[in-house]
């Protein structure tokens, strides 16, 4: 006898939030398994930019993107003590807590409530969310999963008032507690290697569906110093490309879905067994599509044979992680692109048709030690090379290489308090790279790149 199971997607509280095609994506992976088990799941959204009651509210909806992304509706709250120093509005990312409250009471035979987290430093967003699903439903398990129930899982345990709180990747996990609780046995019980194995994430949920996110692996080969990706997922994984192929044809014949988003970290890293593949196959089937990559692709894989099947695939957003052209600092973080791979990839997708505006290269702000002249000199690299700064701020994370050079240079309790770990703080400034540099920056990139910018990729 299936079980009643809700999936919550909490608030952001934070001084900015910019929907960049984000999805609570291992959520409803889990919501697609447990219906899989023959569970009847159900899905609140906090985040929902489309609420018809916050609509109403407002008279208007959060401006956003044909392509599926866009703003959310926000309410300015009181901020932490931990973040007073800064001078900026703290805000709800989302919907009224009223309507959460009224609509977790449409749910009152619920056997058990699964919260995701996303970034460490969001956490007071998810505690909101679990504090209105106790008062509303008590007695009722409250499980937490996602990254910041990974990577500050004691924090989790000691503060969060979830029931379970699950590390990692939560199949295997989740289907022993619901056996635990209820005597439920799993019909199904993916395997954790197989990544085909795991039923289509459950989109359907989703009142607005106005884009999906696709995975093409799990994980990441690369090691770099500031990033959490193989703490999330230690093995890496690789799909069938020709069962990435299926699931986008899947939400673009049975719901309309015409913009997809890679979540991947490692999208272009052996581009003869998946990249290349998966856009042939694309082409193959005539998939009139548009593919987005929020997260920095590795550069070093582009050619032209690649670059050409990137724009005739329908690939319209273009993000690389480039970081610094500084080679010290290059070696440092983890040396996995050059200063001539840059520019050799840019020249590539150039000729293929994409445009500067279309190239956008991530580059990482106030890492331990850095000086204000190593990101003016790679800015003006990166604009030599044709392509647009996309300038991003340095957020610590437990478990990475650069961690306990974090711990030593922040003047924050970067270790006990994940609000620290907020990247409006500039955790790890020095002297030489300080707040008001980095705002400097700012404002001399956005003159750099007058006409040539679209103002929703500055959304902070």
């Amino acid at each position: 006898m299936g079980k009643n199971i809700l999936l919550v997607n909490p608030w952001i509280h934070d001084f900015a939030a910019y929907d960049f095609w984000l999805k609570p994506m291992g959520l409803l992976y889990l919501g697609g398994l447990l219906r899989a088990n023959n569970h009847l799941v159900s899905y609140i959204d906090c985040l929902d930019p489309y609420s018809p009651e916050m609509t109403q509210k407002h008279g208007k909806s959060p401006k956003r993107h044909p392509f599926g992304h866009g703003r959310f509706f926000r309410t300015i709250i009181e901020k932490p003590a931990q973040l007073e120093m800064v001078p900026r509005n703290y805000c709800r990312y989302g919907i009224d807590p009223d309507i959460f409250r009224n609509r977790l009471l449409q749910h009152e035979k619920t056997d058990l409530v699964l919260v995701t987290s996303m970034m460490t430093y969001w956490y007071p967003g998810v505690f909101e969310a679990i504090k209105i699903i106790r008062d509303i439903m008590p007695g009722v398990p409250i499980l937490l999963g996602g990254k910041y129930a990974t990577l500050c899982h004691d924090h989790a345990l000691a503060f969060s008032g979830a029931d379970f709180v699950i590390p990692g990747r939560g199949e295997a996990k989740l289907l022993q507690i619901i056996q635990h609780l209820f005597g439920e046995k799993p019909l199904l019980v993916p395997d954790e290697n197989d990544l085909d194995s795991v039923p289509y994430p459950a989109f359907d949920l989703i009142a607005t569906l106005d884009q999906v996110p696709v995975t093409t692996s799990l994980g990441c080969p690369y090691r770099c110093s500031y990033c959490v990706s193989h703490l999330l997922q230690r093995k890496f994984l690789k799909r069938n490309p020709h069962a990435v192929a299926d699931e986008i044809e899947y939400w673009h014949n049975h719901f309309g879905v015409t913009d997809f988003s890679f979540y991947d970290d490692a999208l272009l890293v052996d581009a003869s067994d998946m990249i290349i593949p998966l856009l042939s196959e694309i082409k193959k089937r005539g998939l009139r599509c548009r593919f987005h990559c929020p997260n920095g692709l590795h550069l070093r894989e582009i050619d032209a044979n690649i670059s050409r099947l990137l724009y005739e695939s329908g690939f319209k957003t273009i993000r690389f992680g480039f970081e610094t052209s500084d080679f010290r600092l290059q070696r440092q973080t983890g040396g996995k692109v050059r200063n001539e791979e840059l520019r050799r990839a840019v020249a590539a997708l150039k000729s293929a048709g994409y445009r500067t505006e279309d190239i956008g290269i991530y580059l990482l702000c106030g890492i331990p030690g850095q000086k204000t002249a190593e990101v003016v000199q790679t800015v003006d690299f990166v604009l030599e090379c044709g392509a647009k700064p996309v300038l991003t701020e340095y957020s610590p994370i437990p478990g990475t290489k650069m961690w306990d050079a974090a711990l030593a240079c922040s003047s924050f309790d970067i270790r006990h308090e994940p609000l620290y770990h907020n990247n409006s703080l500039l955790s790890c400034q020095n002297d030489d790279f300080t707040y008001e540099a980095y705002k400097n920056l700012k404002a001399e990139l956005k003159t750099k790149l007058s006409g040539i910018t679209d103002r929703d990729d500055y959304h902070n």
